[in-house]
């Protein structure tokens, strides 16, 4: 039976809290906080689980903080493959003041990581690839990781004939797609960057991604356009879905619930509207939780009735006029 593995090379303990009012030099009092796992990959295995879905989470942790954050994942009862590394996994910290409903987020950088051990996760990762299988690669890389190391994924995963999605940014994400993906989920300063050029208005996103789609070994381009929905393009569809207007609370996550949505979507063997379709589902849910919560399976179902109903009564239209 066909896998789905995430791989997140700079996982994250995430730690959320709130507080009536942020200014300078003065003790702010917090609310008790939260910790949950994080990092890209780790996301999208959280939110496999929250579909009801299961992964082989793969990544690199160390420390304190790791033994933390396995912990955590434990506790879902997901499926991990940690590559041990001397240095700590990195924690970050989101704080809501709640008197605004404003939201401060602090990334902090990733331990460095040395030849040997990101080696080792390469290793990790060719003996349990199969062909068939689905892997997501999503998020940064940490201090001491090669900018082409997603270029090293991408080779592991043709030779082994999997289906390779990439989600992460700069020069380590064009060179991961130079070396060829299945589906590429960029937002569209991400694009931007990809094709070279300062932005991308919404008139030019179609002609400038089939251009990328020619140039690069892509099969899927997912655009994602934040509360507008997504743009999905490949060699021969274009489509555009709508997101549905909710309360947003927080954007943290939204991408990788996007994503994971569609993960789950493909190992079903539904349509790639369809996959694009609950993707969007899953990334507007996450926006409905609050702090560093990912999407809540309920809020995806009735979102995901909601988009198919209006995309339906779309094509409807077009058909009638």
């Amino acid at each position: 039976m066909n896998k789905i593995i995430t791989l997140t090379v700079n996982p994250a303990i995430d730690k959320s809290t709130t507080v009536a009012g942020i200014k300078p030099n003065s003790k702010l009092r917090c609310t008790k906080p939260i910790y949950e796992a994080g990092g890209g990959g780790i996301n999208v295995s959280r939110v496999l689980y929250e579909l009801g879905g299961s992964s082989l989470c793969m990544y690199m942790a160390g420390g304190a903080t790791g033994n933390h954050l396995q912990n955590l994942l434990d506790d879902l009862d997901i499926k991990q493959r940690v590559i041990s590394i001397a240095e700590r996994v990195r924690e970050n910290l989101s704080v809501t003041d709640t008197t605004n409903g404003q939201q401060y987020r602090f990334g902090m950088p990733g331990p460095v990581v040395n030849e040997s051990e990101w080696k080792n996760t390469l290793e990790e990762l060719e003996s349990v690839l199969s062909e068939g299988d689905i892997l997501v690669a999503s998020g940064s890389l940490s201090p001491g990781i090669p900018v082409d190391f997603f270029a090293k994924v991408s080779t592991i995963a043709q030779r082994a004939k999997a289906k390779f999605i990439l989600d992460s940014s700069g020069e380590a994400l064009l060179k991961g797609v130079q070396a060829g993906v299945y589906m590429l989920k960029p937002n569209l300063g991400e694009l931007a960057a990809l094709c070279g050029v300062a932005a991308i208005n919404f008139s030019e996103l179609e002609s400038l991604s089939k251009t990328f789609l020619e140039k690069n070994p892509c099969e899927i381009l997912v655009v994602s356009l934040g509360a507008q929905g997504a743009k999905m393009i490949t060699k021969d569809m274009v489509t555009h879905i709508a997101a549905p207007i909710v309360y947003q609370k927080s954007t943290i996550g939204a991408g990788d619930s996007m994503v994971a949505g569609m993960v789950f979507a493909l190992a079903q063997g539904k349509s790639f509207s369809e996959m694009v379709q609950y993707g969007v589902a899953c990334g507007t849910a996450a926006t409905m939780t609050p702090g560093t919560q990912l999407c809540k399976k309920k809020d995806v179902e009735d979102l995901y009735k909601w988009i198919k109903e209006n995309s339906e009564s779309s094509e409807k239209l077009k058909i009638n006029t």
